[in-house]
């Protein structure tokens, strides 16, 4: 298979109270960019997007299944708000209701939660993807598609060993990884 350098702009809507609801843009002047065949992407969303060619438009739905999975109540978990204390202090500025947060477990996986409740001792954290449970509808336009070079397949599997951001996520302002393996400058697919 081809390895295929492609950026896309694109709105993403989910259903939420039954309402169709935007909740990610990519836009032509930031386009979410991957190269197929590594992995760094929804294998479904890829599969729609490597299809095309530069200026095609696109409309589909990714089933949750296909997506984030399904929402699992017993990812949710609390803990102690000790864990989140530099030098004694209690990291206020990072650790707060609805941020997003790293993460990293005893095998030094590195992964992101979603800080629910602060009490006074505890804080509650959500390891469900932010769009577990829900369908993704993607519409928008394929930006770029032409094969990728040596040189930027090196730089994505770097980014992808932590080896550095091929991507130039720091001109995104979210920095790197945000939800997805890789360099993905907070896109969620």
């Amino acid at each position: 298979m081809e390895n295929k350098y492609i950026t896309v702009a694109y709105k993403l809507y989910v259903m939420q109270d039954g309402q169709k609801t935007l909740v990610e843009e990519a836009t032509a002047e930031h386009p979410f960019q991957f190269i197929s065949g590594l992995g760094t992407t929804l294998e479904r969303f890829e599969s729609e997007v490597a299809a095309l060619n530069k200026g095609d438009k696109f409309d589909f739905v990714i089933p949750s299944a296909e997506a984030y999975g399904e929402y699992m109540p017993e990812g949710v978990r609390t803990v102690s708000k000790d864990m989140f204390t530099i030098d004694g202090v209690f990291d206020a500025e990072r650790i707060f209701e609805g941020a997003v947060i790293p993460l990293q477990d005893n095998e030094g996986h590195h992964f992101y939660a979603t800080v629910g409740e602060v009490t006074a001792d505890t804080v509650t954290v959500d390891l469900n993807h932010p769009h577990a449970g829900k369908d993704l509808t993607f519409v928008g336009e394929v930006t770029e598609s032409r094969p990728a070079t040596n040189e930027e397949i090196q730089e994505m599997l770097n980014a992808m060993s932590g080896e550095g951001c091929g991507c130039s996520c720091g001109d995104c302002g979210n920095g790197c990884g945000s939800h997805d393996e890789g360099c993905e400058c907070g896109h969620c697919h």
